[in-house]
C-alpha cells in the first residue's frame, strides 16, 4: 500500500512537474501576458491575426499582473512590458489590426473611444482601422498595451510583436528586435518638439524662432496655393467688405493663428476634419512643448522676423487672394496690394516681432534712419549694405590714376518703402546695381574731364555736384540724398612729388612774406615807440604851434588895421601938409617981395633952426682973436644961443635932428642959403 501510494505521488509529481508546473503562468507588477493557442479547430479570418473565439493564434485576452494557468501544451504565454513613455518622449501607435486604410490614406482615423488603445475589443468594435494612429502617446505614459494588435515605437524601442513578415524580416536583420529606423524614422523623431530661443554660438545672441509645420496627410492644396490656411483667406475676403478696416486690421488677422482648432497639429484628426490640407502649412508653432506625430507632421525651426527700431520691413506675399494693383496706372515697376492679397504689401511691418511664415510671405528689411554707405576698404559695422563697395578708381585728363574713399547718406521713408522694392527689388539691388553705378560713373566722368590739378583745387565743388547729381538720380526712387562726402584721395606719386615740391615752394614763399611782415611790423614798432617817446615834446610843439598860429593871427589883424590906421591918418596928415606948404609958400612969395630973397632966407632959418630941437653947434662957441660985443661974429654967436634956448624949458635934454630940420636945410640949400 505504502508503494502504491509512493508510486501515485510520484506520478503525481511527474504530471506536476511536467504539465501543471510548466502550465502556471506569473506575470509581473508591468507586464502583459500575450496567449498564443497552438492548435484549433477553427481558423483566423484572413484579414485579422488575433482570434476572438478560440482559434489559434494571438488571443485577444491578455493575461494581466499575477499567477495564471494555462496549459502549456495548448497555450504558449509571452511576457512583455506595459508601454511606458519616458519624459520628453512620445510614442507612435502602429495598429496591427482593424480595417484596412482607405486609398490614398497614410493614417488611421483616430476616435475618442480608442483612448489609449489599451481596449482592443473597443478599438475594433468602433472602426479602427491598420496602420500608423494619427495620436500619439504623450510622456508619461504607462498602459498595458496588447502586444499582437499594437507596435509602440518610441526613442529607445519598439513595444510588441512583430505579425507582418516583412517586420519579422527586418527584426531578425537587427538582432531579432525593432527599432525606429525599421520604420523610417531618426529616433530624435520620437522626441517632444520645443520651439524655444536658440542661443547662436558664433555671434553670442539669442535668435527667436518659431516652428514651420509640414504636414503628409490630407486633401490636396488648392490651385495656385502654395500652402494651407484653414478656411484659407475668406476671412479676409469678408474684413475688406466692412467698413472702417484698414491695413493693420488685415495684417493682424493674417498673422493671427488658427493653431487652437487643432491643438497646435498635435490633434491631427482635429486638424483634417477642420480643413486642414497636405503640405506646407500657414500658422506656424510658437514657444512651447508639442507632442507631434513623425509620419504626419514636421517642423522646421526658423527664425522669427525681428523688425528692429528704425526699421520696416516690406512684405512680399507669395499666397492669398488674386493680386489687385492699388498703385496706380503710372507706376510701372511691378504692383502694390493690400494686405491678404498675392504681392508686396502696400503697408510695411513696423518695429515688432512677427511669427511669419518665411516660405509664404518674404521680409526685405529696410533701414528707414539715415543710412551710410561706404566706397571703402571699411565697412559699417551696422549693415552689411556696402560690403561689396569698394574705393572709386578713375583717371584724371592726363592720365594720373586716382583713388576716392567715399561716403553716401541716402534715406528711405518708411511710407515709401514698398515703391523702393518695388522697383528695386532688395536693398541689396539698390546699393550695389542703382547706386554704385551713379555714384562711380559721375566721379569717373567728372575726373577725366578736367586736370588732376584742377580736381584737388576744387574737391568741395567737386562733391557739391556729386551731392546734387546723385540726389537727381535716386530721387526717381523715391530715395533721400542728405549727403555725399568725399573722405579721402589717394593721389599717384609722381603728383604727389610735384604737389609736394610746389608746396613747399610755396611754403618759402609765405615764410619770406611773413618775415618781411614781421620787419615791417619791427619798423611800425619802432616808430610807435618813437612817437611815444616823443609824446610829450610833441604835444608842447602843438600847443606851441598852435600859440603861435594864435599870435600870428593876432599880428595880421593888428598889421591890418595898422595899415587902416595909416591909410587914413596918411591921408589927412598929407592933405594937412599940403595946405601948410600952399601957405608957406604963399608966405615966402609974400616975404621975398617985402624983404628980398636973402632976408627972407634967413629969416626963416633962423625961425627953423628955433623950432628945431637938434643942436647943431656947440653951446660954448670958442673962438679966436678979438671979440667984442659988437662984432658980426659976437652977434652970431649970441644969436644962436638964443635960438636954441628960446624954446628950451628948464631941465628939458637937448634936441636931437630930425626930418624936419634936414629939410629945412634942404631947402635952404636949394634956395642959395649958405
Amino acid at each position: 500500500m505504502k508503494g502504491q501510494i509512493m508510486g501515485w505521488l510520484s506520478f503525481a509529481s511527474v504530471i506536476f512537474m511536467v504539465f501543471i508546473l510548466p502550465s502556471i503562468r506569473i506575470i509581473g507588477p508591468t507586464e502583459v501576458g500575450l496567449i498564443i493557442k497552438r492548435f484549433s479547430s477553427k481558423k483566423l479570418p484572413k484579414d485579422n491575426p488575433i482570434a476572438f473565439n478560440g482559434e489559434a493564434g494571438y488571443q485577444a485576452e491578455l493575461l494581466m499582473p499575477g499567477w495564471h494557468f494555462r496549459f502549456w501544451i495548448i497555450y504558449k504565454v509571452e511576457k512583455h512590458p506595459w508601454i511606458q513613455i519616458s519624459a520628453d518622449r512620445i510614442g507612435v501607435v502602429v495598429a496591427q489590426v482593424g480595417e484596412p486604410l482607405p486609398a490614398g490614406a497614410k493614417s488611421a482615423i483616430y476616435k475618442k473611444e480608442f483612448g489609449n488603445y489599451s481596449s482592443l475589443q473597443t478599438f475594433l468594435e468602433k472602426g479602427g482601422q491598420k496602420g500608423v494612429q494619427r495620436l500619439v502617446l504623450p510622456p508619461g505614459t504607462l498602459a498595458p498595451i496588447h502586444p499582437a494588435a499594437f507596435l509602440v515605437i518610441t526613442e529607445d524601442r519598439v513595444y510588441g510583436a512583430p505579425i507582418s513578415e516583412d517586420l519579422k524580416v527586418k527584426a531578425k536583420s537587427q538582432g531579432g528586435k525593432l527599432t525606429p529606423i525599421s520604420f523610417g524614422l531618426n529616433p530624435k523623431d520620437l522626441r517632444v518638439v520645443r520651439i524655444e530661443p536658440i542661443k547662436r554660438s558664433d555671434k553670442g545672441r539669442i535668435v527667436d524662432t518659431i516652428g514651420i509645420v509640414t504636414t503628409y496627410e490630407g486633401d490636396p492644396l488648392p490651385p495656385s496655393d502654395i500652402a494651407s490656411r484653414l478656411d484659407g483667406f475668406s476671412d479676409i475676403e469678408k474684413m475688406e467688405k466692412q467698413q472702417g478696416v484698414n491695413d493693420y486690421n488685415l495684417i493682424e488677422a493674417i498673422l493671427a493663428s488658427k493653431n487652437s482648432k487643432h491643438n497646435n497639429y498635435q490633434d491631427f484628426q482635429a486638424f483634417l476634419d477642420n480643413g486642414g490640407r497636405i503640405g506646407l502649412q500657414h500658422d506656424p508653432l510658437l514657444y512651447g512643448a508639442y507632442n507631434l506625430n513623425p509620419f504626419l507632421v514636421s517642423v522646421e525651426l526658423v527664425p522669427m522676423l525681428v523688425v528692429e527700431q528704425g526699421e520696416v520691413a516690406v512684405i512680399k506675399s507669395y499666397m492669398g487672394l488674386i493680386t489687385q494693383d492699388t498703385s496706380g496706372a503710372e507706376f510701372k515697376f511691378g504692383s502694390l496690394v493690400r494686405p491678404g492679397h498675392r504681392g508686396i504689401w502696400q503697408e510695411c511691418l513696423r518695429t515688432g516681432k512677427y511669427p511669419i511664415n518665411p516660405h509664404c510671405y518674404q521680409a526685405e528689411i529696410v533701414p528707414t534712419c539715415i543710412l551710410t554707405l561706404n566706397w571703402a576698404e571699411a565697412v559699417s559695422r551696422a549693415h552689411d549694405l556696402d560690403a561689396q563697395l569698394k574705393s572709386i578708381i578713375a583717371k584724371s585728363r592726363e592720365g594720373f590714376e586716382f583713388t576716392i574713399d567715399l561716403q553716401v547718406q541716402i534715406h528711405i521713408a518708411d511710407t515709401e518703402a514698398p515703391w523702393v522694392i518695388s522697383m528695386v527689388g532688395t536693398m541689396h539691388n539698390l546699393v550695389n546695381e542703382v547706386l554704385q553705378a551713379a555714384v562711380g560713373n559721375h566721379f569717373r566722368d567728372k575726373l577725366q574731364s578736367m586736370p588732376a590739378i584742377k580736381f584737388i583745387e576744387t574737391r568741395q565743388q567737386v562733391q557739391m555736384e556729386a551731392l546734387e547729381h546723385i540726389r537727381k538720380h535716386l530721387r526717381q526712387y523715391k530715395v533721400e540724398t542728405p549727403g555725399v562726402y568725399i573722405q579721402d584721395v589717394i593721389l599717384p606719386q609722381a603728383l604727389v612729388t610735384v604737389l609736394t615740391e610746389r608746396e613747399i615752394a610755396n611754403q618759402e614763399i609765405e615764410t619770406y612774406k611773413k618775415q618781411e611782415q614781421a620787419q615791417q611790423q619791427r619798423i611800425d614798432m619802432e616808430k610807435s615807440k618813437g612817437t611815444a617817446d616823443m609824446q610829450k615834446d610833441l604835444a608842447q610843439s602843438q600847443v606851441s604851434i598852435a600859440i603861435k598860429s594864435n599870435n600870428a593871427k593876432a599880428r595880421i589883424s593888428e598889421a591890418e588895421g595898422e595899415s587902416q590906421y595909416i591909410e587914413k591918418t596918411g591921408a589927412a596928415q598929407g592933405a594937412k601938409v599940403r595946405a601948410i606948404g600952399m601957405a608957406r609958400a604963399e608966405a615966402f612969395k609974400a616975404q621975398v617981395a617985402a624983404l628980398g630973397k636973402s632976408p627972407t632966407a634967413l629969416v626963416n632959418i633962423a625961425n627953423a633952426l628955433s623950432e628945431g630941437k637938434n643942436k647943431f653947434v656947440p653951446e660954448i662957441l670958442v673962438m679966436g682973436g678979438e671979440s667984442g660985443s659988437g662984432s658980426l661974429s659976437g652977434l652970431a654967436s649970441m644969436l644962436t644961443k638964443h635960438f636954441l634956448n628960446i624954446n628950451k624949458e628948464p631941465g628939458a635934454s637937448e634936441p636931437q635932428p630930425n626930418e624936419k630940420s634936414e629939410n629945412i636945410k634942404l631947402e635952404m640949400k636949394n634956395d642959395g642959403c649958405g
